[in-house]
């Protein structure tokens, strides 16, 4: 976590909430107690903020300050409010491209990703609030810098933000091994939201049931599924080809 993207100390971190600052996620000590303590934990709830416990090795690896027990990394970016950021997007006239992240958890797979999406035209990231990949130091180096150029939305639940670009005539195909229908034999033409799940798990059952189509890549090898970055990248763009 770079430096100066970090918060560290229980009052600190309170202050920086209610003072309106970005949080992105907050490190708490497993086994930390204290007034103080559920002050924070409160302030974590009530504000939606992601969060979870970690051994206070973790916390001193993150900095040799006095930490109480909490170090906050703060986002280098403004999220987007996704209704407004689709409003735009087909107020403008132009063929929408979103892109859904379900719990993905890894980073630079996070930066990675949004590299391509800035590349293909991707119009705005979703990701969940709970579970997601930060975007940290490792998420913009490894975007190399494309996170400042593509809109990034966080919300409480991935099935929500479905049903919304779904009623705005928006349609959801999921990137998953669990079909029959290739990649390349569905029409990506259309107003579009790509969804892409985490690396260990893939898309959530749940997801897969509201979702409009889901899609696969052929694959030849002996190896069961690729990276999810170079999966999305593919998605990506045979979009791009197909709207050419």
């Amino acid at each position: 976590m770079e430096k100066e993207h970090q918060i560290f100390g229980i009052r600190a971190i309170i202050e920086a909430i209610n003072s309106g600052k970005e949080i992105d996620k907050v490190f708490i000590q497993k086994d930390a107690d204290g007034d103080l303590m559920r002050d924070l934990m409160k302030t974590l709830k009530k504000n939606n903020i992601n969060f979870s416990y970690v051994p206070v090795e973790k916390l001193n690896r993150l900095t040799h300050n006095n930490h109480q027990g909490a170090v906050a990394s703060i986002a280098p970016i403004a999220f987007h409010n996704l209704e407004t950021l689709v409003e735009n997007v087909l107020e403008s006239g132009r063929t929408p491209l979103f892109l859904i992240l379900d719990q993905l958890s890894d980073a630079r797979n996070f930066g990675a990703i949004i590299r391509t999406a800035e590349c293909t035209g991707v119009d705005g990231i979703i990701v969940q609030k709970q579970g997601s990949a930060p975007v940290n130091g490792d998420t913009v180096k490894t975007s190399a810098g494309a996170v400042f150029n593509v809109p990034i939305c966080k919300v409480e639940h991935i099935k929500d933000a479905i049903f919304h670009l779904q009623g705005s005539g928006i349609k959801t195909v999921a990137a998953t091994e669990k079909t029959d229908d290739n990649i390349y034999d569905i029409d990506l033409k259309q107003p579009l939201a790509i969804i892409m799940g985490s690396e260990d798990r893939g898309i959530n059952p749940s997801v897969l049931k509201i979702v409009d189509e889901k899609a696969k890549l052929p694959m030849f090898g002996t190896i069961g599924s690729l990276n999810v970055s170079v999966a999305c990248g593919a998605f990506l763009y045979e979009t791009v080809r197909q709207r050419g």
